[in-house]
């Protein structure tokens, strides 16, 4: 018998999630997730992690309440720790408490762990505090998806005073403001709505009750969104902290490997983005095949990295092999400031190091090193471009390729995941190669295309892409290119 967590996700911002919902997704081996759940939080699973999709959308439920139910008692009868992952807190209209109860009908072992709630973080978000010293001194939350149905005692709510906060009843705003109004709610009374809260697509319409449901039509809002009731309300221009970030409202998809995509993802949504990440490249390391040179590294006069994958299998080799790097007496040499870097937390410092990310450069910086005869070490990728060890060659030098590692097809964290994108940023050929064949190339020419330098842009070219090229082959030149477009 298997094991369930019954595990909030928060309200969609994929950093809004606990360290023990985290500690936990890496040891499921089936998850079942919602649609108010960001995809984002699928990148903690296992690659050997069962994933099924259970959303239930608006007039579209893809599995109804009882047959999720089911689905979790037959996945831990199966012997699967099974994740349950939903937005925002299990037991907040989440109907966590149902399938509790059926896990425990059958026996099954479960553990809850609690979620930011929506209610709460999605009006923060809004620049709204639910709670203020001396004009809300409490909050109440209720469900408005059947609101012409639900037995809530409206004059109550009317006049209980604080902060009323209405989850999944947009279709009812008209219901809801009615209402209370009915029951003695001052019309000028302020309310807001904030739609999709915490993502790129947050948007917030502010008014009174009595027009209210007007201004959010004329916006053109829709499910999910929070209806908010109160004086904490007139806040929500000053505390907007998070619309007011640079990158607010751009969802950017980053398509490079899950170990190299961390660093841009963190920086991005520091900035205000949402960051969509589809992880078009796997890498499969072969760093045995440094077997055939290990007894040479000693005589190379060069050692040159390409790539941060490189530098992680080689030394990975040398380690497993327990081979004293002081061995080696070779130059160290790095394309791009992220393979310096990797060099340098092995205690090596590089020195030749090119300013671009590209093949062309690194070559510009060492033909003021190399000479005839020289020996060169050069592991990568074993589908990487030709030019550079042809143009050693060239030039006199003994280059050894040892294909340490290869690039294969990444796969689509859900089936929906670049809907929403709004700008893809590719920083090599094969991100542009996988990427048209994970969601096709009519899919990328109808999103801003951001290339990280001329290489890459070439591949863009070939299929027709239109793109934008950074003036700095680096992270830091795509952040900067995506910030000037705002």
């Amino acid at each position: 018998m298997g094991k369930v967590y019954l595990i909030g996700a928060g309200p969609g911002d994929e950093e809004l999630i606990t360290l023990k919902a985290i500690r936990k997704l890496k040891q499921c081996t089936a998850v079942m997730y919602d649609r108010l759940a960001g995809i984002g939080i699928l990148k903690y699973l296992n690659s050997n992690c069962k994933v099924y999709y259970c959303g239930k959308e608006p007039g579209c439920h893809y599995k109804t309440q009882d047959e999720i139910n089911n689905m979790l008692v037959e996945l831990a009868k199966q012997g699967h720790i099974v994740g349950r992952i939903k937005g925002g807190d299990p037991y907040i209209f989440g109907r966590g408490g149902e399938e509790a109860l059926r896990l425990i009908d059958e026996g099954i072992d479960f553990e809850v762990i609690p979620g930011i709630t929506s209610p709460i973080s999605v009006l923060n978000y809004g620049g709204i505090p639910v709670t203020h010293r001396k004009i809300a001194q409490g909050f109440h939350v209720f469900t408005g998806k059947s609101a012409e149905k639900l037995n809530i005692n409206w004059n109550a709510a009317a006049n209980v005073g604080g902060t009323l906060i209405f989850l999944m009843g947009f279709e009812n705003l008209g219901v809801i403001s009615k209402k209370l109004m009915e029951n003695g709610m001052n019309e000028a009374t302020p309310c807001a709505v904030v739609m999709r809260g915490t993502t790129a697509k947050q948007k917030k319409v502010v008014g009174t009750l009595k027009d209210i449901e007007e201004k959010a039509l004329k916006a053109e809002l829709h499910s999910p969104s929070i209806i908010v009731v109160g004086q904490v309300v007139q806040f929500n221009d000053k505390l907007n902290w998070y619309e007011k970030k640079p990158l607010f409202g751009e969802n950017v998809c980053i398509t490079r490997t899950k170990e190299q995509s961390k660093e841009i993802r963190e920086k991005l949504i520091d900035l205000g983005a949402q960051v969509t990440e589809i992880n078009s490249i796997e890498i499969k390391y072969n760093e045995e095949a440094m077997g055939d040179y290990i007894d040479k590294l000693n005589s190379y006069d060069y050692i040159v990295f390409t790539s941060v994958n490189g530098v992680n299998s080689f030394f990975k080799y040398l380690n497993n092999n327990n081979y004293d790097v002081r061995k080696i007496k070779a130059v160290f040499a790095a394309i791009g400031p992220a393979t310096e870097k990797a060099i340098k937390h092995r205690g090596i410092i590089p020195k030749i190091i090119a300013e671009k990310f590209v093949a062309e450069s690194l070559f510009e910086k060492m033909k003021n090193f190399i000479k005839s005869g020289d020996k060169i070490f050069l592991p990568r990728a074993k589908n990487a471009r030709p030019y550079l060890a042809e143009v050693l060659r060239e030039n006199g030098c003994t280059v050894d390729e040892c294909h340490v590692y290869e690039t294969v097809l990444g796969t689509l964290p859900s089936e929906k995941c670049f809907d929403d994108v709004d700008t893809v940023v590719f920083t090599s050929p094969s991100t542009v190669n996988n990427m048209i064949e994970l969601v096709g190339v009519d899919s990328i020419k109808q999103k801003r295309v951001i290339s990280i330098g001329p290489i890459t842009g070439n591949a863009l070219e070939k299929q027709g892409i239109k793109y934008e090229v950074c003036d700095e082959y680096t992270t830091e030149g795509v952040i900067r290119k995506l910030i000037d477009k705002n």
